[in-house]
């Protein structure tokens, strides 16, 4: 296959200028891009897919090249410093202006115009068509350029089409783009973009489908979301759409759920409208049982035909059923053998039953993970652990992160789904079990056991995988995420997963756990301090928290200082000398009562000097600093004076925010307030535990751990009340918004800033608050209706 380093002017007149969908294929990436191989392979396996054609990639260079603008534009972005957003607009103004004002090659713009027309007198009219780019990448078939951009709807006329075309390929270094490809070590010339001109389909309905139900995970069923009219009202959440459960095995519909559509969006006169719908006609089902089973056949049969599961947007004009496009679904946790391979089969169902279960627990983290058993007894141990075994320990800590790393599943015997390995395992994306019991008597040292961290389950021996498809699967773009008025962040803690985590949909890094970072540099902070290794500990934290900020700017980050407890601490090399022996660490010396006592001061001056060196040296200012388990007014003040000391203050460009943990934190919340601060951050986990007496580790009480106790949500409510009235931002980081769909409707009905939750909840968890703000908004429109 060509690459696009080869396309020097010779090879590039080698390539059409022009191909419709049906000359493409999944191989077509080079010359089509991602979305136009895609709607190419559909075509050509008979799916009902609009008419269309795509402008390939080749078409681009030539348009660089017959205006000499290759150097022009490798001189502008030389040397640019993306993170200087007056610098990189005017670097994407100058470039886009070269683009669109140089001259179309003539036999670019003839086979366009050729091509339209013939694309109209197929269709009889001369039809409104969508123009959408469609990047591709040399040696990155896989890389994700979705969002990055322009896509132009309802266009119409020879010209027009021409011009969007030109549009497209001028949106290729748009500011995010450029920005995009610097982050991503991306070479600006060797990323191409296709234009896909595709025939408008004005739809009587409309919507989305899952092939797999998004919500339960469940992926014996499927899930379509219709409404009346255009179906970007669907998608960009405008209307509560109609909901349908299928079986996939029986094509029984298990589920309808008929939402009222007060108004809808068509096409009048040329331009979308938004139109009210007839009150007797609101509360009708959008499309009909047969319709419905007709829909699912089709997305099972795309699911079959790319072998993972689709999202799927699908459209009805004039009787005639359309699939616009199909992406895979990103939200679904993907079931992993240490090697790699997929193993979701009837095969491996059929394993699973056959096979003796050795050990039950709490599935913490999803996805099946085979290997040999390794035993920690202690972090101690941590350098026994090869890539690929199974962690099977008591508990772990903080320093247990290397081995975990290492791991394809992690087995413990206490814990529960907020504990420590539950929530590392789900950002590492590792399948879990906690709370096994007698793991690490059961299980035994070179054991082969496959780990069902889904069902909290594990079995002796390997679990039969599928078999594994050689044949390399076509690029496709990243779904859309949902636009929510509630800002949606991540937590995070590795380091290494900062770039890839940074391309999820997510408003910034809500909580960036400082423990790993610290772990990772192999001995406690005052070893460093004692050994005068004071700024080698600064300038390793500075650098990784660097790489945090610069993955996500200019999106926040909010760091939250160490929060190590007096037993981690201890198991770090040196910890035996500096941590005291406590009966309940849990509610010991931590959070902002050791930053402000004895010789720990200068722990956290040397964190606060990392913060300062990536704002002052790094000129990254999205960085911010939230304290930990704080319980006191007092030490809240104490803290603020030794940032003085240092000279960290409050600014416009870095805000003080607090973990709000403890009961009596919620009891004097408008004090901190009015102490000074810019934003709040509450931790179930913490908060959850304290205030209903359960040890949120112990697993005989897991059961009992519930963020929906009504004792936690009054305490959270008064919470995001006060701070909403002091103007202070309101966050809540923990998985319970993504597993509890009715909590994360509450803390958008009590008016909450942001969330905060594991990558893997992200998408799931935006959905979810999405459909909240729907319910609130209509809820809000009805009663105004009715005054």
């Amino acid at each position: 296959m060509e690459t696009v380093e080869s396309f020097a002017q010779s090879e590039v007149a080698l390539m059409k200028n022009v191909l419709w969908f049906e000359e493409l294929d999944k191989n077509s990436l080079l010359e089509a891009g991602g979305k136009g191989a895609n709607l190419g392979e559909m075509t050509k396996s008979g799916f009902p897919i609009p008419s269309g054609f795509v402008v390939t990639s080749g078409a681009y260079f030539k348009h660089l090249d017959h205006n000499n603008l290759r150097k022009i534009i490798s001189d502008v972005l030389y040397d640019l410093d993306v993170n200087d957003t007056d610098k990189l607009n005017e670097a994407s103004r100058r470039i886009k202006d070269i683009i669109l004002t140089g001259e179309i090659p003539p036999d670019v713009r003839e086979d366009v115009v050729h091509t339209y027309r013939d694309l109209c007198r197929k269709l009889g009219s001369e039809v409104f068509v969508a123009v959408r780019s469609s990047a591709t990448a040399e040696d990155l078939p896989t890389a994700s350029f979705a969002g990055q951009q322009s896509t132009f709807l309802n266009i119409q006329g020879e010209g027009d089409v021409v011009q969007a075309v030109k549009d497209c390929w001028a949106s290729l270094f748009e500011p995010r783009a450029i920005f995009y490809r610097v982050q991503n070590n991306f070479d600006h010339m060797k990323v191409g973009l296709a234009a896909v001109v595709q025939h408008m389909v004005q739809s009587e309905k409309a919507g989305v489908m899952f092939s797999v139900n998004p919500i339960t995970e469940d992926r014996d069923s499927l899930m379509i979301e219709a409404a009346f009219g255009l179906g970007e009202v669907v998608v960009s959440g405008q209307i509560t759409p109609d909901t349908y459960i299928i079986d996939k095995k029986t094509m029984d519909i298990n589920e309808k759920i008929i939402a009222a559509q007060p108004w809808m969006i068509v096409k009048v006169d040329g331009e979308n409208k938004k139109v009210n719908i007839k009150e007797e006609a609101q509360k009708r089902q959008k499309i009909s049982d047969s319709e419905i089973v007709k829909l699912a056949q089709i997305g099972i049969n795309i699911e079959k035909h790319y072998g993972i599961p689709q999202d799927i947007e699908w459209a009805v004009e004039k009787g005639e059923m359309y699939i616009v496009q199909s992406r895979p679904i990103t939200t679904l946790k993907e079931e992993i053998l240490a090697e790699g391979e997929p193993v979701v089969s009837k095969e491996e169902v059929k394993g699973r039953s056959e096979s003796k279960i050795l050990v039950k627990g709490l599935g913490a983290s999803p996805g099946m993970g085979v290997g040999k058993v390794k035993i920690l007894e202690s972090a101690k141990e941590i350098s026994l652990m090869q890539k690929g075994e199974i962690l099977v320990t008591d508990m772990t800590t903080p320093d247990f992160v290397p081995a975990m790393k290492r791991a394809s599943a992690i087995v413990t015997n206490t814990g529960g789904m907020t504990s420590h390995a539950a929530i590392v395992s789900r950002e590492l994306g590792i399948p879990c079990i906690v709370g096994a019991g007698n793991a690490t008597s059961v299980l035994k040292n070179e054991m082969y056991i496959s780990v069902d961290g889904s069902h909290g389950i594990v079995y002796e021996g390997k679990i039969a995988p599928a078999v594994k498809e050689e044949e390399e699967k076509p690029a496709l773009a990243a779904a859309p995420y949902e636009v929510t008025g509630t800002k949606i962040y991540v937590n995070l803690a590795e380091v290494d997963l900062a770039e890839k985590v940074s391309k999820l949909p997510v408003d910034g890094v809500g909580l960036l756990r400082a423990e790993f970072m610290v772990a990772d540099m192999g001995k406690h902070p005052r070893l460093f301090i004692e050994e005068g290794k004071r700024e080698d500990f600064v300038n390793k934290l500075a650098e990784n928290l660097r790489r945090f900020a610069a993955a996500f700017h200019p999106r926040p980050v909010v760091y939250r200082a160490t929060d190590f407890k007096t037993n981690e601490y201890k198991n770090l090399p040196g910890g035996e000398k500096y941590e005291p022996d406590e009966a309940n660490p849990m509610m010991g010396y931590r959070g902002a009562a050791r930053y402000i006592s004895g010789e720990d001061v200068e722990v956290f001056k040397m964190e606060l000097e990392a913060i300062k060196k990536v704002k002052d040296e790094y000129h990254l200012s999205n960085l911010w600093l939230m304290i930990p388990f704080i319980r006191r007014v007092g030490e809240l003040k104490a803290v603020k004076e030794i940032m003085r000391s240092v000279d960290l203050y409050r600014t416009r460009d870095f805000n003080l925010w607090i973990m709000v943990e403890v009961p009596s934190t919620v009891m004097l919340i408008d004090q901190f307030c009015d102490e000074g601060i810019d934003g709040v951050s509450i931790g179930t986990n913490d908060l959850t535990q304290l205030m209903l007496g359960i040890d949120r580790d112990n697993a005989t009480l897991a059961k009992g751990f519930d963020e929906r106790n009504e004792a936690v949500l009054r305490a959270v409510e008064r919470v995001i009340s006060v701070c909403n009235e002091k103007g202070v931002t309101v966050s809540l980081c923990g998985q319970a918004p993504s597993v509890y769909p009715v909590f994360a409707e509450k803390l958008v009905e009590f008016g909450i800033t942001s969330m905060s939750v594991n990558p893997d909840a992200v998408e799931r968890t935006r959905r979810i608050v999405a459909g909240a703000e729907r319910k609130i908004m209509l809820k809000k429109l009805r009663d105004l209706s009715k005054k």
